[in-house]
């Protein structure tokens, strides 16, 4: 038993540094200012607003334009915004749905990737909208299931401005009002951060790269000498793929939370949950089984120790009493410090989500089921199935 106390300090240790060294990783505090009022032009520092060509990759959304197009289109932003809608081979009639929505957008209908060029599905739909993009001076890419609130546009565009930065990326607010939604909706958010920190990815001389592939603001002219989307041709994580390419090339990134970009694709069910995650959860871990094995093993000892040790030293220790300081009391102290510690890092999330407290505690099982979902994605694509989405399976 003492051998299994000292691996809960261990556990413990290793919470101690993801609070306060880690990026500050699980708190919230990396937002844009709340939703600004369209300010003279002057107040950037130039004669006018910057012209946005908006990039919306869709297929099989012909239920999702209507309800987030609009909100793209009457978009308050001072400058002149045009909207181009890239139809991925979609068989529901997307492409139709956005051209009645409004005359004002441009519908691409999506061509077969050139043969042997291997393509990832949404850059390639990404890579067609630019090409017919009008010149403009920045490029939102953004998705099909992303709503925007008033003044969210020029909330970004303002950002990339005033702080003269290359990509300005929001992760959108998600959906959770289905009871699996609540559960591992603001987990899987959580996660992403704690794999690339938000402050570190902000900060100009870290390495850390990435970005959320619903709302990112590019300036053209980088994205140009960064080779395009070329360079990422094959990412089927575009997000990350594109943050770290104009972060290489010597742009400078920003990446934070937000409340007035929203997500409004719903996930009624834990399986529709389980293929988000298992989609690109192998290929995070670049198909490699040492990595998988690692990751596994390492959210184990994180998320499922301090609990086990909780438990497991009050159980041994209440059948002991008497004794003297034994390895299961110090199973328990160290478990029970994990725990509060693993549970306080969840705590902003679910604010920001607006879920009680109460759920912080159940982060273990949480954890338990995206590694679970980390397997089956492996599993997935060692079955040639990885990757799969909406009907369609990337080449790896």
């Amino acid at each position: 038993m003492l051998g299994f106390g000292v691996a809960c300090v261990l556990a413990a240790v290793a919470w101690v540094y993801l609070l306060v060294a880690h990026g500050g990783f699980w708190r919230t505090t990396q937002r844009l200012p709340g939703a600004l009022v369209p300010v003279p032009a002057a107040g950037l520092g130039r004669g006018s607003w910057p012209e946005v060509v908006a990039i919306v990759p869709a297929r099989n959304e012909a239920d999702m334009l209507p309800v987030t197009l609009p909100t793209l289109l009457e978009q308050d932003y001072p400058g002149a915004l045009s909207v181009i809608v890239v139809d991925d081979r979609s068989d529901d009639g997307t492409g139709a749905v956005a051209a009645a929505l409004s005359h004002r957008v441009q519908v691409i209908d999506g061509k077969p990737q050139p043969p042997g060029e291997n393509w990832a599905g949404k850059v390639w739909a990404m890579a067609q909208g630019l090409a017919h993009a009008p010149a403009s001076e920045y490029v939102l890419f953004t998705d099909a299931d992303i709503a925007w609130r008033q003044g969210a546009l020029t909330g970004l565009v303002s950002a990339a401005e005033a702080a003269d930065r290359d990509l300005v990326s929001q992760m959108a607010l998600l959906r959770t009002e289905t009871g699996w939604e609540r559960l591992l909706v603001p987990a899987f958010v959580y996660f992403f951060a704690q794999l690339y920190p938000f402050r570190r990815v902000n900060q100009r001389a870290s390495k850390t790269a990435a970005a959320a592939g619903g709302c990112m603001l590019v300036r053209r002219g980088t994205l140009e000498r960064a080779g395009g989307l070329d360079p990422i041709r094959g990412a089927h994580i575009d997000d990350v793929a594109l943050g770290q390419l104009i972060k290489r090339s010597g742009g400078s990134t920003w990446l934070g939370l937000s409340t007035q970009v929203i997500s409004v694709r719903p996930y009624e069910g834990l399986s529709s949950l389980w293929k988000m995650v298992t989609r690109s959860a192998y290929t995070q871990l670049r198909y490699n089984p040492l990595l998988l094995a690692g990751t596994i093993l390492g959210l184990a000892f994180i998320y499922l120790l301090p609990p086990a040790g909780a438990i497991a030293g009050v159980i041994v220790g209440s059948t002991a009493a008497g004794s003297t300081v034994t390895g299961s009391t110090v199973a328990a102290v160290a478990g029970l410090a994990g725990w509060v510690l693993m549970s306080v890092t969840f705590l902003p999330m679910l604010r920001l989500y607006r879920l009680s407290a109460l759920r912080a505690l159940t982060l273990p099982v949480i954890a338990v089921l995206y590694a679970a979902m980390t397997v089956d994605s492996a599993r997935r694509h060692y079955a040639g199935r990885g990757g799969e989405w909406k009907g369609r399976i990337p080449a790896t």
